[in-house]
């Protein structure tokens, strides 16, 4: 139910920036109809959740790598699907994470395909690591591209943090609309350095980035309050995003710390819980 009432309300939003559009073009003439569905919303929502997670995947993978976390004594992220290979080229080391025609995480994530991280060595405490994409597929969507990141041993608040720039392409089951995304996102880990299990990992994301549909759509994203995310959690658990849209401005609330699938949307005022998914 909470999700057919943010859908409605999403409608209306976008439906009120139609209606205020249609009528400045009256005075106006060079002003453009726009108009913007729940469905492109509900689009970029999801398209925010898939880049988080196959981020951490990625980011995990090359911690695990470098602090040795599928020993004996570490508990991995990737299970035994899991195939990774390390291959030395001059002074880079090759990351190949291989998750073949379907591998479920530890996390309970389904992905396939692999991804490719090439990284040279630690130089005044950082390291700087590309990464690409290969026929990646994340809980049934697609994943291309890449970009890098640097990352940090430890930044001014003694924590491991990467800062990331990113350039990808997801495409959606059963819709020929697919979506890039640009933008920069920092995660700072906070929680659960070195304990040897990815369980306890706590992360703090800020950023911004830009998303663009193949239909037109399109949608800036600013972290407002930081995005806090439970590697153990499927959801971000707290933060606030504020979004832009034809230069009207909204808000997504993640919420207050607990692992739920429950978000506010905010728009002129008014808040209207939904349900993630």
């Amino acid at each position: 139910m909470k999700n057919i009432l943010f859908r409605f309300f999403v409608t209306l939003f976008f439906g009120g920036m139609f209606l205020f559009t249609s009528c400045d073009k009256e005075d106006n003439e060079s002003t453009e109809e726009v108009n913007f569905t729940s469905d492109d919303s509900a689009r970029a929502a999801k398209m925010d959740n898939v880049a988080e997670g196959t981020f951490n995947i990625m980011e995990q993978a090359f911690v695990e790598n470098e602090t040795g976390g599928r020993g004996p004594n570490q508990l991995s992220l990737f299970p035994d699907c899991t195939q990774i290979t390390v291959s030395i080229q001059g002074n880079n080391v090759l990351v190949l994470v291989d998750f073949g025609d379907s591998c479920t995480l530890n996390n309970g994530n389904v992905v396939s395909g692999s991804i490719l991280l090439d990284y040279g060595p630690l130089v005044g405490g950082t390291y700087t690591v590309n990464y690409l994409y290969n026929d990646f597929i994340f809980n049934d969507n697609g994943v291309s591209g890449g970009g890098d990141f640097l990352y940090e041993i430890a930044n001014q608040n003694g924590n491991p943090q990467s800062t990331l720039n990113e350039s990808i392409t997801v495409s959606f089951p059963n819709a020929t609309v697919t979506g890039t995304r640009t933008g920069l996102r920092v995660s700072e880990w906070v929680e659960g350095v070195g304990s040897g299990t990815w369980l306890d990992n706590v992360y703090y994301v800020t950023g911004n980035w830009q998303t663009e549909f193949t239909n037109g759509f399109e949608r800036t994203g600013e972290v407002t309050d930081v995005l806090v995310r439970k590697l153990s959690c499927p959801f971000l658990v707290s933060g606030v995003l504020q979004v832009t849209q034809d230069g009207l401005t909204a808000a997504i609330d993640f919420g207050d710390g607990e692992c739920d699938n429950q978000a506010v949307f905010i728009y002129n005022g008014q808040e209207y819980p939904f349900i993630m998914n």
